[in-house]
């Protein structure tokens, strides 16, 4: 699906918030992701398909890509936000609020029945842009391969 992204923003600061995917920086978004907690060790590949497949939103500062969100989605009933990352020298502003907030606020992401994500450690930021606990966690069940991206020789 290809729809008409919303405007770029820049806040106060100078940082670039764009939908844009010919401005993500493959190297940054791979660099982070492949030493995260949550993808670790994820294939460069991998990361390039994820992106293609996925509604994504970046933030820039001074060219340069300093954070990264994304959706996968089917625009109609359901929605997962992930790989929501934010680089150290540049934490503190408000910058992953702003890339979720942007996220939710997307004209075509609007009405769905559900959002989902997966946390281990910023539950206080998404609970202020309303997410919760499974209200009934029993009903959800997960195929989970948490080596999956572990080359073995």
């Amino acid at each position: 699906m290809h729809f008409s992204a919303p405007s770029p923003e820049v806040n106060p600061n100078g940082y670039l918030l764009s939908f844009d995917k010919e401005l993500l920086q493959l190297n940054v978004i791979h660099d982070f992701l492949s030493q995260s907690y949550w993808s670790e060790g994820i294939p460069r590949s991998t990361v390039a398909r994820a992106i293609k497949s996925s509604l994504c939103v970046g933030v820039y500062y001074a060219g340069e890509q300093v954070g990264f969100a994304r959706v996968i989605t089917d625009y109609t009933t359901f929605a997962y936000l992930c790989d929501v990352f934010v680089l150290e020298p540049h934490r503190g502003q408000g910058l992953a609020k702003w890339m979720v907030k942007a996220l939710q606020s997307h004209p075509e992401l609007q009405g769905l029945r559900r959002w989902m994500l997966a946390t281990a450690d910023a539950h206080h930021l998404y609970e202020q842009r309303g997410f919760t606990p499974l209200a009934q966690p029993e009903r959800f069940m997960q195929m989970h391969t948490p080596n999956a991206y572990r080359r073995t020789y």
